[in-house]
């Protein structure tokens, strides 16, 4: 909950708790209490915004003003007096019934709905952000009906700022009505559960200036999961970018939670008919043309940016890529197919993609991150699923580590615990059974670690000296 928020609530349940307890309560007081948590309700709107999992502490403002008008209403002596003869159970009725509600929706909703943070960046560079539309006139958009459609995306950069940077903090989702309906197709839950989120900040500034404390940055691409986004994994990016790195987020329109063009055209999610492995090794090709596309444009900036933020400012000798889930997999098949990704890590995605993995390894550096869960489905028999994981798809990570590579797997995880989508509610916490900043803080240090080994050549720090079983991971290496 958010500070006002708190604050709001604290007082509303003193003023109630004062309201059933006290015994003489002026009319005087009771405006009084009604008018201070008007203010603090009216502050908190201007202030952090109002949502609907605080409408039961909003009602709460209004009893001091509803007792005043009882008050009024009671006025001979005879109904004063059968007041006080049922006082005492109308009372506990009432303290009854109105500490449940209070605690279970004044109190519970907000906290299993919040407005929640990102943990701030450890690194020496502010954040900047600038998106693009991005129009690739060679490929026709195969998930529209329209053949004349070409495809289209929004990609979204962020780069180490200059120390002086000032502006507001861009918001998580521009849009929140847009992606609540994406998020409802990729959950199947009201799209009213994740109104919350419209109120989250980064702490990226949009068209910051650039950082002079370097001439150039490494660059990573990023390609987010199926029916995931750009933005999913902030808690990441912000991280690699204040430690020196320029990302670049690739929304895959279509197979994204929604893709917002500057005009104001919504792409929405179009779910996959998924009927056998070569469904998803078929539709990961358009992803890895994407990437591909994408990382042209980006070679055009660092050359000639119109804007001159990135002209010479990205070092194209040292990309790298990441993704999660099938976006993971595309970061694999685009460090087979694409000699300027120079190291990929791949964050709990299945390998699906046209090419396999070597028996001699990739030959290149690349990290595998799984959550211990998604490592055991694969060894079980898969009943009902147009996919067999453990005859399809476990035999295509035999050659992982080949060649000094690496594979982490993160104990007590599952598939989202390599999003920001573990912020959304404490319940995922309560589901892994583990603090899911701390995952998050473990995924963070060690991708950075793995691109400053690759990318910046500097000595391992974590990954070289933690190889083998930890109670918090298992690392293995070839």
């Amino acid at each position: 909950m958010r500070f006002l928020e708190v604050l709001f609530v604290v007082f509303n349940i003193m003023m109630v708790g004062w309201i059933i307890f006290a015994k003489n309560k002026t009319q005087r007081n009771l405006l009084i209490g009604f008018g201070l948590s008007a203010i603090l309700m009216l502050m908190h709107g201007i202030i952090e915004g109002m949502r609907w999992p605080m409408i039961p502490a909003y009602v709460m403002t209004v009893i001091p003003f509803v007792v005043v008008m009882i008050k009024l209403k009671s006025k001979s002596r005879q109904e004063e007096e059968q007041t006080a003869r049922k006082r005492s159970v109308v009372k506990l009725i009432f303290v009854t019934i109105l500490m449940v509600v209070y605690s279970a929706a004044a109190v519970v909703l907000p906290i299993l709905l919040p407005v929640f943070t990102f943990d701030m960046p450890t690194g020496p560079y502010k954040i900047g952000t600038v998106t693009y539309d991005w129009v690739d006139d060679q490929r026709e958009e195969i998930l529209t009906s329209d053949p004349s459609d070409k495809r289209e995306l929004m990609v979204q950069i962020w780069y180490p700022a200059d120390a002086k940077a000032k502006g507001k903090p861009q918001a998580y989702h521009s849009n929140m009505d847009v992606f609540a309906e994406g998020y409802h197709k990729m959950f199947n839950v009201p799209k009213l559960l994740f109104s919350s989120i419209g109120y989250v900040k980064t702490h990226s500034i949009e068209n910051a200036d650039i950082s002079n404390a370097e001439p150039s940055y490494p660059v990573l691409l990023f390609s987010h999961g199926l029916t995931g986004n750009k933005m999913q994994n902030t808690f990441q990016v912000e991280q690699l970018v204040s430690q020196g790195y320029i990302v670049v987020g690739i929304d895959h329109t279509y197979s994204s939670t929604a893709s917002i063009f500057p005009n104001g055209r919504v792409a929405p999610l179009i779910m996959l008919d998924i009927n056998s492995i070569a469904d998803l090794d078929e539709a990961n090709i358009q992803w890895v043309e994407d990437a591909r596309f994408v990382l042209d444009q980006v070679e055009q900036l660092a050359a000639n940016d119109p804007e001159r933020r990135f002209t010479g400012r990205m070092d194209m000798n040292n990309v790298g890529m990441f993704g999660h889930s099938f976006g993971g997999a595309t970061s694999v098949q685009a460090l087979m197919t694409d000699s300027r990704i120079k190291a990929a890590l791949n964050m709990d995605g299945a390998l699906y993609g046209e090419r396999r993995i070597p028996e001699e390894g990739l030959k290149k550096p690349f990290m595998m991150m799984s959550a211990d869960s998604s490592v055991e489905s694969m060894k079980k028999v898969t009943e009902g699923s147009p996919i067999d994981m453990m005859k399809e798809v476990l035999p295509r990570f035999d050659h992982v580590t080949t060649g000094g590579n690496y594979w982490m797997i993160l104990n007590k995880t599952n598939h989202l615990s390599f999003t920001d989508m573990v912020l959304f509610s404490p319940l995922f916490q309560l589901m892994q059974g583990r603090d899911v900043r701390e995952g998050l803080s473990l995924i963070t240090d060690y991708s950075q670690d793995f691109f400053d080994h690759y990318l910046k050549g500097k000595p391992f720090e974590l990954i070289g000296q933690n190889v083998g079983e930890h109670p918090k991971f298992t690392l293995l290496h070839d």
